[in-house]
């Protein structure tokens, strides 16, 4: 079904040692596709030729994944305390590179039980994603980074001018405020997969980005249509929402991607380019909205220590 390079080339790329490979082969539900026991065992000389000649600028597949592992962290951290009130469980949150606590974080009062619904599927599937990545990656997954869901939503609220100097902004404090705040996630992580799609070389790791790109896409289109019909008694959540994209492009580089979600006379549920295709973002520009920062830093925002793994450095956009 596959050619020989094809394979040596998939493997290689998808972790840094042998078991770790046959882990992200097992995961992935991709053990039958022949590769055998004598490629894994003595493929080493193959795989070493194929990695020197490999451009050295590239991050691996490992690499990139693991830099979606702290994003997926993060998002799993945010919806998991609205829903139930407690984060991953600590075996979820171990491996490679300093592991980190989470500050704030607690359940939300839901006053409408579909977003409650909405909020609990969304949590379970943020789940998953740092469960199948952690499999997928083996012995090289990186360790869950600090993360912080308190101070960081008042500095994006205070920055988007949604707050004034001195006041906070508690993202569980209510539904609307969490809606913001799942707002602020998912967009970024639908553009932040499909930035990092042409970076990926090994089809399987591709096939699973594609899946979770998916997966955030749908969320986005949840969070974005009920802030919508939010909006409706509640004009404001319009003005809101812009402001929120306004801040992301305002540390995300020059360019004007990032869209609201529309206003009183028409909705804007589905951001797209001219072409009607979803835009990319960079990790580097992912990480300036994840640090709150249009400089290039290895921490700030979300991550106060930074991400783990070999992607950690926002852009120079300021």
């Amino acid at each position: 079904m596959f050619d020989q390079g094809f394979i040596t080339n998939a493997i290689n790329r998808s972790a840094e040692n042998s078991t770790d490979r046959r882990n992200f082969l097992r995961a992935a539900g991709v053990a039958g596709i022949g590769v055998g026991a004598a490629v894994l065992a003595t493929g080493a000389p193959a795989l070493a030729a194929e990695a020197a000649v490999a451009p050295a600028a590239a991050p691996s597949d490992a690499a990139i994944l693991n830099f979606a592992l702290n994003l997926e962290y993060l998002e799993a951290e945010f919806y998991l305390r609205a829903t139930t009130g407690s984060g991953l469980p600590d075996n979820m949150t171990t491996g490679k590179g300093t592991r980190g606590g989470v500050t704030g974080g607690r359940m939300v009062h839901f006053k409408t039980a579909i977003i409650k619904k909405y909020a609990d599927e969304i949590a379970a599937d943020e789940k998953a994603h740092v469960g199948f990545l952690r499999s997928a990656l083996g012995g090289v997954a990186v360790s869950r980074p600090k993360i912080n869901l308190d101070a960081s939503f008042t500095a994006a609220a205070l920055a988007a001018g949604l707050i004034k100097p001195g006041q906070t902004f508690d993202v569980y404090a209510n539904e609307a405020n969490f809606l913001f705040g799942a707002y602020i996630f998912e967009d970024v992580g639908v553009t932040a997969f499909k930035g990092a799609a042409p970076l990926i070389s090994n089809k399987v790791f591709l096939e699973a980005a594609a899946g979770i790109l998916a997966v955030e896409a749908y969320h986005a289109g949840v969070i974005r249509s009920t802030l919508y019909a939010l909006g409706v008694a509640v004009p404001s959540v319009y003005s809101t929402a812009q402001a929120i994209s306004n801040l992301r492009d305002a540390v995300d580089g020059s360019t004007d991607l990032d869209q609201g979600i529309g206003n009183a006379s028409k909705a804007n549920l589905v951001p797209t380019d001219a072409n009607g295709l979803a835009y990319s973002r960079t990790a580097a520009q992912v990480l300036n909205i994840a640090y709150l920062n249009a400089a290039p830093v290895r921490s700030g925002g979300f991550f106060p220590a930074g991400v783990n793994g070999a992607i950690n450095t926002s852009g120079a956009n300021g």
